[in-house]
């Protein structure tokens, strides 16, 4: 299983959310929790967004949204968590 990041989806990490492929891919490999579906009506996809959060090698945490299609990894955005997310995240995860 391959990530693959379209150029727009590296510009808003970069730009909008200060946040390297380097660091997601870290995150990838450091995740503990479990994956989630987005289940908001706005945001489901086919096939299902999936979410974690996560820390880099450095100790920041990211939350890390993404699709899996075709044996690949989508992502779509990756950022620093906010404390809802975080609680979703440890409630429904662990």
């Amino acid at each position: 299983m391959s990530l693959k990041c379209s150029s727009v989806v590296k510009q808003k990490l970069a730009e909008k959310h200060g946040v390297s492929l380097e660091e997601v891919q870290q995150c990838f490999a450091n995740r503990e929790g479990g994956l989630l579906e987005d289940i908001r009506e706005n945001h489901k996809t086919d096939p299902p967004t999936q979410w974690f959060i996560a820390e880099t090698d450095y100790g920041r945490r990211l939350k890390v949204v993404f699709i899996l299609k075709d044996g690949n990894i989508l992502l779509k955005t990756a950022y620093s968590p906010n404390p809802k997310e975080e609680v979703i995240y440890t409630k429904y995860a662990f």
